[in-house]
């Protein structure tokens, strides 16, 4: 059964330009996963807190560096080395489906973490946003500002 996050994260992901807005935050460092929770946060009306932040980054930052990132890094090295080779490339794939499944892991995780958090008559995207990107969103102002518009019209 696909969780609210998830479907989502698919959503939002397939709006002009988040998709590449999501990638350059990537390529920089941020959590793409924990960013998204962020958008789905506040369009739920999670107020943002310190105290939550760090739940989320305590369960997030782990599951990113020790389970995506190693599949994303093979699957990227391999990228020029399958090519013309199927089987390899074959490989690659499967790679990257384990990876989706692992970002949809994630986000199912991260969903069971905020599930009580209270809700209210609040939109806090911009916080959530800014916080949850860090140090990515220092050089990527342009991308953070794509996601706070996209945000603002879900």
């Amino acid at each position: 059964m696909p969780s609210e996050l998830w479907t989502f994260t698919l959503d939002f992901y397939a709006r002009p330009g988040v998709e590449q807005a999501c990638l350059t935050l990537q390529a920089s460092g941020a959590n793409v996963c924990a960013v998204l929770c962020g958008v789905w946060l506040s369009r739920e009306g999670v107020p943002f807190t310190q105290e939550r932040l760090t739940q989320i980054r305590q369960l997030a930052t782990p599951w990113q560096e020790d389970v995506v990132q190693p599949l994303r890094e093979l699957r990227t090295r391999w990228r020029s080395q399958s090519k013309g080779d199927q089987d390899w490339e074959a490989l690659r794939e499967r790679l990257k489906g384990l990876e989706l499944d692992a970002e949809r892991e994630l986000l199912r995780r991260l969903e069971g973490l905020i599930r009580d958090w209270p809700r209210q008559q609040v939109f806090d995207a911009d916080t959530w946003l800014d916080e949850l990107a860090g140090d990515a969103a220092n050089d990527n102002h342009d991308a953070l500002q794509l996601l706070r518009v996209a945000a603002s019209s879900v």
